[in-house]
């Protein structure tokens, strides 16, 4: 059975939250050195019941500086004779980039799509704070005590909190994404008195993003589409049309079909209007081109191409003088040959 001269804690893994000091058989004697780092915190226990606790710093170990041993072993005339404890170091330094997220969906009530699942991610970062209370409540009296070891209940704990925010923020689900900043600050403050009931302290939380139900998200990149479509709707459409003519010109036979699949699928109103107008001109191309018609004066049978005589009764059909018979044209105003006022 040995003498512990320096008790102390090398801290090699990154992950390790608490450690047992490896007493054996060895026993601690007065003027035994104990050495706690920076970032470290040694607590003595004695079958099961937490003692003394040593911030930083190098100390001889004597009567002054384990009161509470000394009470609860009983020394009548202090720390004379060599004891056995239980030694274990403390990791109080911050642990990073812990991953959180929503193993299930977050509902919330949105005024615009009514109930929604949203899911959550993000990290957190924590720290041992007070070491007694945090072995009182969490790691007892386990050899070792790592991040692993805890990290599941932290992040239940973070995930509730983040419930209870978002059902409180009443913030529009499509707005969150701009919010997030404020959304992190609030879940931090409500999640402090929690983490500090285990000896814990939040250092950080950051809530890096969320992610809507695979239908909402569909519906919002719909609704941006035809948002932008609203804002070009007639320049669209000519594009739209003049697509269609150009397939229409080169396959003339189905140039019906394709017209009517145009204007069946909400193209048709400008397609329409477009289709009418070129119609409409059509016909007034149509009528300027046909020849007139007129009848016999003296048969009423109907005339083509403005002949001399009716071809029915013969009848002459020439524009004449009624004085002197001279043939004279139909918007003369007076007869060249005698003078005669036609008009």
């Amino acid at each position: 059975m040995g003498i512990l001269k320096n008790i102390e804690w090398t801290d090699s893994s990154s992950d390790l939250i608490i450690w047992k000091y490896p007493i054996g058989k060895d026993q601690v004697n007065k003027g035994s050195a104990l050495t706690v780092r920076e970032s470290q915190v040694a607590i003595f226990v004695d079958k099961g019941r937490l003692a003394d606790v040593f911030l930083p710093g190098f100390y001889k170990l004597d009567t002054q500086n384990l009161p509470v041993l000394t009470k609860l072993m009983s020394w009548k005339y202090g720390f004379e004779t060599p004891f056995k404890s239980d030694i274990y170091f403390v990791n109080t330094k911050q642990f990073t980039n812990q991953k959180w997220g929503t193993s299930n969906p977050i509902l919330v009530r949105d005024k615009d799509y009514g109930a929604v699942r949203i899911r959550g991610f993000g990290t957190f970062s924590f720290k041992v704070d007070d070491a007694f209370v945090f072995m009182q409540n969490l790691s007892g009296t386990n050899t070792n005590f790592e991040t692993t070891d805890i990290v599941d209940y932290l992040r239940s704990m973070v995930v509730s909190g983040i419930s209870d925010v978002i059902g409180e923020s009443k913030i529009p689900v499509l707005d969150m994404a701009g919010n997030l900043q404020e959304l992190s600050a609030v879940v931090e403050n409500k999640m402090i008195q929690d983490f500090k009931s285990i000896g814990l302290k939040l250092t950080n939380f950051v809530f890096e993003s969320f992610s809507l139900p695979e239908e909402i998200e569909k519906a919002l990149d719909k609704n941006t589409s035809l948002g932008i479509f609203r804002n070009n709707m007639d320049v669209y459409t000519q594009i739209e049309t003049l697509e269609a003519m150009k397939e229409a010109a080169k396959n003339p036979g189905a140039a019906g079909g394709t017209m009517g699949a145009g204007m069946g699928i909400g193209l048709g109103m400008g397609m329409g209007n477009i289709f009418a107008n070129n119609l409409q001109n059509m016909n007034t191309n149509l009528n300027k081109q046909q020849p007139s018609t007129k009848s016999c004066p003296n048969c009423n049978a109907v005339l083509h191409n403005n002949p001399k005589f009716c071809p029915n009764c013969g009848h002459s059909l020439k524009n004449v003088c009624p004085d002197c018979g001279a043939e004279v044209k139909a918007s003369a105003k007076f007869c060249p040959e005698c003078g005669r006022k036609l008009k």
